[in-house]
């Protein structure tokens, strides 16, 4: 029993780290892991205590899932690997007070400071293992929610849109 319960074990890590198959979308998986990332940010409650544990959580798990990942890919952060994209777009929208488009405002910004990966963004995907690849989403996740912080709150003071 125990050689089966260990064979399962890399299974329900890879269906982690590639956020239940959405990384094996053969074209820009990173986005549609975001796009995941954002339905989910739609489904939790908006207590910033609960999204807090979620994305501490996607952290932890995709930490240990990306260990696995990169052996069984034979590579470092290998693309198939989203729940780092998952959790960046939950930091990205973490304690923003938007609605719908703001919401998609951030999936934009996040994209592209995952894509940029501004310092120290570049250096964080170093870390050994499955904590550089979920260190450097979060990194860029950060920077994207003080980008879309600034987007609300020049939105209210030059009136041009509302991000609600």
């Amino acid at each position: 029993m125990a050689d089966s319960e260990n064979d399962s074990r890399p299974l329900f890590s890879l269906a982690i780290a590639t956020t239940f198959g959405i990384g094996y979308v053969p074209v820009a998986p990173g986005t549609f892991g975001s796009a995941a990332g954002l339905a989910l940010w739609m489904l939790l409650p908006s207590s910033p205590g609960v999204q807090a544990a979620v994305i501490v959580a996607l952290f932890v798990a995709g930490s240990f899932a990306g260990n696995v990942a990169e052996r069984h890919f034979g590579r470092t952060d290998p693309r198939q690997v989203v729940v780092d994209e998952v959790m960046g777009m939950l930091i990205t929208l973490f304690l923003n007070p938007v609605g719908v488009r703001g919401a998609f405002l951030g999936f934009l910004i996040f994209r592209a400071a995952d894509v940029i990966k501004p310092y120290p963004a570049n250096r964080l995907e170093r870390l050994h293992g499955g904590v550089g690849v979920m260190a450097d989403d979060a990194m860029a996740a950060v920077y994207a929610n003080l980008a879309l912080r600034l987007c609300i709150w020049s939105s209210s003071h030059l009136v041009i849109w509302s991000l609600n």
